[in-house]
């Protein structure tokens, strides 16, 4: 059977129980067509490029199918009529990523630079001292002039 990944993005104003009954619900349509769901990831709720719907976030969620071409049509079918996925996008692979997608590794990997960023590093360089061309004197303009005649000038 032909393997195919399916992604779909369902509102922001949705609870995650809602949004994992949504792919309880595409997973049962393509075990019904005869396929099987290799993988399931919910990529969360994510900021969107642009709006969709006046929707600026959307619940992300990738399958991984191994299903004959009607079960995907009847999938895509049903994804269109529901009025709580705002977009959805199936794809045809060769084979199915091995691990965790790309998307959900990107997480691990931002977390891992952030860790890194607090911790391990010394914080000594901080410090540098005075800069040769701001040592915070007034040097270059004079002294200040004092109060009374500041004002005395902006009234003139």
């Amino acid at each position: 059977m032909p393997l195919y990944e399916h992604v779909f993005l369902a509102r922001q104003d949705l609870a995650q129980a809602q949004v994992d009954a949504m792919t309880e619900n595409a997973t049962r349509i393509i075990t019904e067509g005869g396929g099987r769901v290799a993988k399931t990831e919910s990529w969360g709720l994510r900021s969107i490029a642009y709006r969709i719907a006046k929707n600026r976030k959307a619940h992300y969620v990738c399958l991984d199918i191994d299903a004959p071409a009607p079960a995907i049509a009847e999938l895509e079918r049903q994804t269109g009529i529901n009025e709580d996925i705002i977009r959805y996008m199936t794809v045809r692979v060769d084979k199915h990523e091995e691990g965790p997608s790309a998307m959900m590794r990107r997480g691990d990997r931002d977390r891992d630079r952030r860790s890194g960023r607090d911790g391990d590093r010394d914080r000594s360089d901080r410090d540098r001292g005075p800069r040769g061309d701001r040592d915070g004197g007034r040097d270059d303009r004079g002294p200040r002039p004092e109060r009374a005649e500041r004002e005395a000038q902006e009234a003139r």
